[in-house]
């Protein structure tokens, strides 16, 4: 991608902006030459923008038809050490299908992810229960240690170990203040925070509620109030979940959200 092509991607992810709130966050925001380096536009015989391409840690994908996906797929042969794959379902389903039998095996499959938004005029009323505020710096090993739970059941290991970085990386979230947290009676009982993010959308990731909180409406307000704080500073929010995470999808969908596209993500 290069500097004069930067507008014309923009407004191509835009049409689909919960799908491509990574690209496009990593196109406004991320101005690192390997940052850069990584980011491949494909171009229609007319030179209107069919695809945006990803390549670095992770390998992620907008694709408007198949010769883009098999464009994509001749970098995607020789691309190795990403940790994940993910992008639109039908997307990598086929990306995965051309360059499967020339890429190591994934150790985990998220087939099916529901891509889900919400608006001021979807949020639906909320019990005032909970404080929703941002998470302090000297909540940090709570947070750290409950984000590890979440990821973990998500995605089957513990970054604590897997990822020297992590406490480090949740300290510096805490400081630009994207961690969120819900607070009841003193104690923590809701985290979340602001991942990537583009003038349509703010996607929310870490979305965890501790075993014993479960089960008491404490994750339905403290949702609530935090996307309704949220919201006055973004148009809309979004997510994605695993399609078989039934509790997740009926907390997300009583506070308003509804599902508008689907994902896949492979896991190396």
């Amino acid at each position: 991608m290069t500097p004069a092509r930067e507008a014309a991607v923009l407004d191509y992810l835009a049409g689909s902006p919960y799908e491509h709130v990574f690209l496009t966050y990593l196109t406004l925001f991320d101005l690192s030459t390997a940052t850069r380096d990584a980011i491949y536009v494909a171009l229609g015989e007319d030179d209107r923008i069919t695809g945006v391409g990803y390549f670095g840690r992770q390998t992620v994908l907008a694709a408007s038809d198949d010769a883009t996906i098999e464009a994509f797929a001749a970098i995607g042969r020789h691309h190795r050490g990403e940790r994940m794959i993910v992008g639109p379902r039908e997307t990598i389903r086929h990306y995965w299908a051309l360059i499967g039998p020339a890429h190591p095996a994934p150790r985990l499959v998220r087939d099916r992810q529901l891509v889900m938004m919400l608006d001021r005029s979807m949020l639906n009323p909320y019990e005032h229960t909970v404080v929703a505020r941002k998470a302090r710096i000297d909540e940090w090993t709570t947070v750290a240690d409950n984000s590890a739970q979440m990821i973990g059941g998500e995605l089957a290991y513990d970054p604590r170990r897997s990822w020297p970085e992590f406490t480090s990386n949740v300290r510096t979230m805490i400081d630009r203040g994207v961690w969120w947290v819900g607070e009841s009676l003193g104690r923590l009982c809701f985290f979340c925070n602001i991942g990537p993010w583009s003038p349509q959308t703010a996607q929310l990731q870490g979305i965890w509620t501790p075993p014993e909180m479960r089960g008491k409406g404490l994750a339905t307000a403290a949702l609530g109030a935090i996307c309704d704080r949220l919201l006055r500073l973004t148009p809309t929010l979004s997510l994605y979940v695993n399609d078989f995470n039934a509790p997740a999808i009926a907390l997300y969908e009583r506070v308003g959200f509804t599902t508008v596209a689907e994902f896949q993500t492979l896991l190396f």
